[in-house]
């Protein structure tokens, strides 16, 4: 269980002030094991005269820290840079903005969440694709391959399949399990919180057919998808703006 009293302690006790803080990783995806790392991201907002200034100032604060002998990492990027990617059809920047485990910032979120609603399009498949690229190159590099590589696997691509198709964002892999049918999924999670286990190789040929089949639904949601071709890009510009000048 994540103990966000203790979290927002330690953003508290930060030397800058993060505009919010969401948890993304395993604890987003819904299969953390007990000792996973927290992941935290998020986004402050630089003052204005370092903006404007000649030099370009550090756009990323990243730090590393323990909780309870957890490891912690907190990344956050100045709101300007961090608006630039939403803008980019960054999928990793939708779910933490949607994100619903809240560390700080819940009415700065309710601002920018129906912003980056407008800026969901049908081109965040691009996203996925290239995601699961990563995953696959992982799994393949292991023998037996790890858990934890083929729940990302799955988590990716069921993302990318029900953003595709009805323009909400869903990290949670037991949830999405749940309502594709993929009832195996839960067995899964349950043996990567075993720390270090592994699917044996007749597990993975089943896997790696599973996955494929689910590619080629990806592929079909993005051919098919209802989902704009373009971004709002003015509003979320006006509102970087009204974030600046406020500061």
């Amino acid at each position: 269980m994540l103990d966000f009293p203790a979290l927002r302690n330690l953003v508290d006790r930060l030397d800058y002030a993060p505009l919010f803080v969401t948890v993304s990783g395993a604890h987003l995806y819904g299969f953390p094991s007990p000792d996973s790392d927290i992941d935290l991201r998020g986004c402050h907002r630089l003052p204005l005269c370092d903006v404007v200034a000649l030099d370009v100032p550090n756009q990323t604060r990243a730090i590393e820290t323990e909780l309870a002998g957890i490891e912690v990492e907190l990344v956050s990027h100045d709101v300007g840079k961090y608006l630039r990617l939403l803008v980019k059809n960054n999928g990793y920047v939708l779910e933490q903005i949607f994100s619903p485990l809240v560390v700080c910032g819940q009415a700065f979120l309710d601002e920018l969440r129906p912003l980056a609603q407008r800026c969901i399009t049908r081109h965040h498949y691009h996203h996925y694709r290239g995601f699961l690229a990563t995953q696959r190159k992982l799994i393949a590099r292991e023998q037996p391959p790890r858990l934890k590589p083929i729940l990302y696997a799955y988590r990716v691509l069921l993302t990318g399949i029900h953003l595709l198709r009805s323009g909400e964002v869903e990290a949670n892999l037991p949830r999405l399990a749940d309502e594709y049918g993929l009832t195996f999924v839960q067995d899964l999670i349950e043996r990567k919180t075993r720390e270090q286990a592994v699917a044996e190789t007749p597990d993975w040929a089943e896997h790696d057919a599973r996955l494929g089949e689910l590619e080629g639904r990806l592929d079909e949601a993005y051919r098919a998808s209802p989902l704009p071709e373009d971004r709002d890009r003015r509003a979320v510009s006006d509102f970087l703006v009204r974030v600046r000048l406020s500061g």
